[in-house]
């Protein structure tokens, strides 16, 4: 299976103040639910959200690669010498999981339902 890079995600602490920067910089829309889905007005590139965690890491960008099975995925990110995260954590439109790299940098895995 290919695992494509599949959304894109930007943390912070104020979800209108970074919204509303991006929206004036690239125009784009961003919805005003909770994570703050961005319509960038192209049927190019992915898709992603601005998110508020309420708890640190306030600040982060993260990208999702897309995978058949999280959990398995996980455990060879592990042998590689990573470290799960986030363990894997259902939602309403599929499975995600965060983990860092053998530098420490966090990506995430997600599964669609």
């Amino acid at each position: 299976m290919a695992h494509p890079v599949v959304h894109f995600e930007l943390g912070c602490k104020d979800k209108e103040k970074t919204s509303a920067f991006y929206a004036k910089l690239f125009g784009w829309t961003i919805d005003s639910g909770p994570m703050g889905m961005i319509q960038t007005g192209s049927s190019e590139g992915i898709q992603g959200h601005i998110a508020v965690l309420g708890h640190e890491p306030h600040q982060f960008t993260h990208f999702y690669i897309q995978t058949e099975d999280v959990a398995e995925s996980l455990k060879e990110v592990e042998a590689a010498g990573g470290k799960t995260v986030v363990p894997p954590v259902e939602i309403p439109t599929g499975t995600f999981a965060w983990f860092a790299d053998v530098e420490g940098n966090t990506v995430g895995l997600w599964k669609p339902k």
